[in-house]
């Protein structure tokens, strides 16, 4: 008698438990950014969200929690409710940077957190101070081995992608070039305009824009292919750099042992909004390509991803309290 009522009280269980997931999302959902409004990220979140609540069929709300690279979010979802009604929108230096930039992170991307879709890459354009007298990206090397410490680069700050990318571009050519970490990509711009630095690595939006006006000169891009944006700029690779392939990444988390039903359903849900040609349109004017991953690919992306990083990360010497 006892074992009939347990196995009833089972079945019920499974019975409410799988409507309930039937049913998901039942109420809104909230997309987190470890940032201030208005930045890349916030744009992002907003491309997305407006046709992520026609597919959910719930409002879906974008709320901030700047701080310390990111991390003050990253640890307001990894400690929220694994339901999928929490997710956080992370970009490369939140996922896989800060883990080896922070001496106390209170995340580890990996362990505390199911990954649910990558939804862009975000290539980079190498720039030179067109008072430089180089107009590719082999002359440009050419002239900085020659001239070992005398060139300098800018970057938004230490640690971040525009800071990390040159050094992956040293390691890859040899080159000793001396960082200048600024307080953001405008000032860092407009002493790369005035010359105060000769080389920096800026997204492709910005980059293009002072391209195009020649007030900096774009001598590659780092993703695989060329980027519409600068059609007429090669890649590193076909520069002559052999592998080098370097984007930042944008994608969305849930914490970690959020049900896989759940999952599913949210990955399939961002799938089904990068198949429109007007967010791929404005992803593609605000610098980021399209570039879908469905939460098992996510995850071995992240995977992959985390150690070439923190080599980067090391190899700057680069560390943040």
């Amino acid at each position: 008698m006892n074992f009939a009522r347990k196995g009833i009280a089972a079945l019920l269980w499974l019975t409410v438990s799988a409507a309930a997931m039937a049913a998901f999302p039942d109420k809104p959902v909230k997309v987190v950014i470890g940032f201030p409004a208005g930045g890349p990220l916030d744009q992002h979140a907003r491309l997305l969200t407006d046709r992520l609540q026609a597919v959910l069929g719930q409002p879906v709300i974008v709320d901030y929690k700047p701080g310390a690279g990111g991390s003050v979010g990253a640890e307001a979802v990894a400690k929220s409710a694994p339901d999928g009604y929490t997710l956080m929108l992370a970009n490369t230096g939140v996922a896989v940077i800060n883990g080896a930039l922070y001496a106390k992170l209170p995340y580890n991307t990996l362990r505390d957190f199911t990954p649910i879709a990558r939804t862009a890459m975000q290539p980079l354009a190498l720039l030179v101070t067109p008072k430089l007298p180089v107009t590719s990206l082999r002359q440009f090397i050419d002239y900085a081995r020659a001239r070992p410490g005398q060139i300098n680069y800018g970057s938004a700050g230490n640690g971040g992608i525009s800071h990390l990318v040159p050094e992956m571009f040293k390691s890859a050519t040899g080159l000793y070039m001396v960082h200048i970490p600024y307080r953001g990509s405008a000032p860092a711009f407009t002493d790369l305009m005035g010359g105060q630095v000769q080389f920096m690595a800026e997204s492709i939006p910005q980059a293009a824009n002072y391209h195009k006006q020649g007030k900096v000169r774009a001598l590659a891009v780092t993703s695989a292919a060329r980027n519409p944006a600068l059609p007429d700029v090669p890649t590193v690779i076909e520069a002559g750099i052999k592998g080098f392939e370097v984007v930042g990444f944008y994608g969305f988390l849930a914490p970690a042992g959020t049900p896989k039903d759940v999952v599913a359903r949210l990955s399939d849900a961002f799938r089904q909004v990068l198949t429109s040609p007007e967010v791929r349109e404005r992803m593609v004017s605000q610098g980021a390509d399209p570039a879908f991953l469905g939460s098992e690919d996510f995850a071995r992306f992240l995977a992959s991803e985390t150690p070439r990083w923190d080599q980067a990360v090391k190899a700057s010497g680069a560390k943040m309290d």
